[in-house]
């Protein structure tokens, strides 16, 4: 039955393309973030798919360009100096997305061989760094929080 639900979803899922094709064209850093928490875990999927089929190359590839948008979206989130702890969109949503991204390329990483592993090791971490600043930006230390007078915002 959960093997049912779960195919069910992913059938439910846009396909990997379109959500690429929508990040690509899309202008917002907010939409652009919820578009990538969507995407991050499907594109990981689908490097696992091309790793199955020993296209290890174009596995890496397609996860170095994942990377890469997750540090534009993430600088351009920055960029819009708003304060993540009290107005949360975009980041929650991206930092989610990319714990489960993190989640799941922590498993593939077992299955590549092992001269490709520290390749993927370092996307990991650099994915891992990002997630990080997110989550300080989230929840911020209470010195963080205070303004210049001492007093909390």
């Amino acid at each position: 039955m959960l093997v049912a639900c779960g195919a069910t979803a992913r059938a439910q899922d846009p396909p990997l393309s379109k959500l690429e094709a929508q990040y690509q064209s899309e202008t917002n850093p907010v939409r652009k973030a919820k578009l990538l928490a969507k995407l991050g875990p499907l594109a990981v999927d689908e490097a696992a798919r091309r790793i199955g089929a020993d296209q290890d190359e174009a596995a890496i590839a397609a996860l170095e360009r994942f990377r890469d948008d997750v540090h534009s979206t993430a600088d351009a989130l920055t960029a819009m100096q708003v304060n993540a702890a009290r107005h949360p969109a975009g980041f929650k949503e991206l930092q989610i997305g990319l714990r489960e991204s993190l989640r799941r390329l922590g498993d593939l990483v077992l299955q590549v061989s092992s001269d490709q592993q520290p390749r993927f090791e370092a996307l990991r971490s650099d994915l891992s760094a990002t997630q990080n600043s997110l989550i300080e930006a989230l929840f911020p230390s209470p010195r963080e929080k205070r303004g210049k007078d001492g007093k909390a915002d």
